[in-house]
């Protein structure tokens, strides 16, 4: 396996780049934890200031501080105070971009996977987001890991013959912009779903 140093040089080209043009490049990336590993089959891009979409849109907070660090490293965060999900920090330090982790199929420790997935199929082990986090073991604690050094490792992998792209899933802000990528009519890919009207207050 190659070291650090060589990790930090692959990912660190993996990763150049407006971060619209770095997410497709991780379909077929494989993100490892222990002895579970997932290759990815559907990514979202975030611009940080320059994308309403983003968590960083409107400054640096303690919860997304991790998006203005270095690259390559790991953004965990809560969503509905229950789930964790992750993403891939892509800008240089204090450009806040970042790449969600949406889906993907297990390719090893399939069996540790389905313990902490009870009830799961196969195809569903890591399909959405915070599924994604639960196969792999992936924690709150998580955020700032550096994926070149690990516990949590994201290797290069071969691209995929071809690739689809749309609006991203349950946005409000920049709700059209298509920046939703996956692996055309793979299975592990997850259901499309636009953001919900917020209804009017009414006052009495």
């Amino acid at each position: 396996m190659p070291g650090s140093a060589e990790r930090h040089h692959e990912l660190a080209g993996l990763l150049a780049g407006p971060v619209d043009q770095v997410a497709p490049r991780l379909l077929g990336a494989v993100l490892r934890h222990g002895d579970v590993a997932v290759r990815l089959t559907e990514v979202e891009a975030y611009a940080g200031p320059a994308d309403p979409g983003s968590h960083a849109y409107r400054g640096m907070t303690r919860r997304n501080a991790t998006m203005f660090g270095p690259a390559a490293h790991l953004y965990c965060y809560f969503t509905y105070g229950m789930h964790v999900c992750c993403n891939v920090v892509t800008g240089g330090e204090g450009d806040p971009s970042a790449v969600l982790l949406r889906a993907g199929e297990v390719v090893a420790g399939i069996e540790v996977a389905r313990e902490r997935r009870p009830g799961s199929t196969d195809r569903d082990l890591a399909r959405g987001p915070a599924r994604l986090c639960r196969a792999l073991g992936i924690a709150l604690d998580h955020d700032g890991t550096d994926l070149a050094v690990g516990p949590i490792l994201l290797e290069p992998g071969e691209p995929p013959a071809t690739c689809s792209t749309g609006p991203r899933v349950g946005l409000r802000g920049a709700p059209d912009r298509p920046w939703r990528f996956w692996v055309t009519g793979h299975p592990t890919v997850s259901t499309y779903r636009p953001a919900k009207a917020r209804t009017p207050r009414t006052t009495a």
